[in-house]
């Protein structure tokens, strides 16, 4: 069993990264401890964290140090990560979901961890609008209610990600992007409806003990 942190550490993930992908996973718990309990089992809730606290450890392959540079780490600066990056290029590729999943099976995760990380992508927010997998509904909406710097309202999360990204040659816009939006705001109906609180119960003052406490979350690895 290792610690999420030696994990980040071994990858050598950068700080905003890791902070992000703690705050994910806090937003998950926060959500799995109030929701009816028929829906999850522990083992279920479980995975669920671990998906999120795992679901961006290759996103430094896309990363543009320009609009987000490294934070917190002075005795690694912005040449220092982008040598980083070009590393994980050269062993995982250049798309950020691709070279996710090959570190989670590289670290040896189980077929189910494999497969709700696989489809945490927003270009399946609709398929997973209309699934029956409350699972795969937490760790998307939970990754859509984190931007860089701390826990925003879905609302405030899309146009943070539609400034951020919207100059780059995969960014999808117009009517497309909008039904998919549509979808993750109906997935957020769909989970508060079987929750004893509301969306704005989550913010960085709730999710800041949990994030603490996260940091000493345990996986198996090979």
């Amino acid at each position: 069993m290792k610690k999420i942190t030696e994990i980040y550490e071994k990858y050598d993930i950068m700080p905003n990264l890791k902070d992000h992908m703690l705050r994910v996973g806090a937003v998950a718990y926060l959500i799995c401890e109030n929701i009816e309990p028929s829906l999850l089992n522990k083992e279920e809730k479980s995975d669920i964290i671990e998906v999120c606290l795992l679901h961006d450890m290759g996103n430094i392959v896309k990363s543009d140090f320009s609009l987000l540079p490294p934070i917190k780490d002075s005795s690694k600066n912005v040449e220092y990560w982008k040598k980083k990056k070009e590393e994980y290029i050269k062993k995982y590729g250049e798309d950020d979901h691709e070279a996710t999943m090959k570190i989670l099976k590289e670290i040896g995760r189980r077929d189910n961890i494999i497969h709700s990380s696989d489809k945490n992508r927003f270009s399946l927010v609709c398929d997973n609008f209309n699934d029956t997998d409350f699972k795969i509904k937490i760790i998307q909406y939970s990754d859509f209610r984190v931007g860089p710097f701390g826990v925003l309202s879905f609302e405030e999360r899309m146009e943070e990600a539609k400034e951020r990204y919207k100059n780059r040659p995969e960014f999808l816009g117009g009517d497309s992007r909008e039904k998919l939006i549509n979808c993750g705001l109906e997935i957020e109906k769909q989970i508060f409806l079987k929750c004893k609180i509301k969306p704005e119960d989550i913010n960085d003052i709730t999710v800041a003990p949990i994030i603490k406490e996260l940091e000493n979350f345990e996986i198996s690895v090979e």
